[in-house]
């Protein structure tokens, strides 16, 4: 793998893939791989710990596992928005399936036929 590290401001001539680049802040480009953005950011001395733990038994650096666990975790996230949506659209399957019976007032009287509340 060919690796350059830039520095803010450097002006890199590539004679690989013939295009200059000026940077304004600090990165690292693999040239067989994505653009990587250096990024900072606080974490607990726990995770710390369970991230090292991670990294020594997937035999990974604790960046790639970190790039790893972000990548899911956002993922998880994009999908918990939908999830609900695709829980009420089955309902309404089930409901056009079995056509259930029930007061026509239902959602105006809701505490009436949940709790007996008048």
């Amino acid at each position: 793998m060919f690796m350059v590290r830039i520095l803010p401001g450097e002006l890199i001539i590539s004679r690989v893939e013939r295009v200059i680049l000026i940077l304004t802040t600090c990165c690292t480009i693999y040239y067989n791989k994505d653009v990587m953005l250096k990024t900072y950011l606080y974490i607990p001395e726990q995770l710390e710990e369970k991230i090292k733990l991670a990294a020594e038994i997937q035999n990974k650096s604790k960046a790639e596992v970190i790039r790893q666990a972000l990548e899911k975790g956002i993922i998880a996230v994009q999908n918990q928005g939908t999830a609900s949506a695709q829980a009420l659209l089955k309902i309404a399957e089930i409901g056009k399936k079995y056509k259930p019976k029930g007061p026509k007032d239902l959602s105006a009287n809701l505490d009436k036929y949940l709790w007996g509340i008048k």
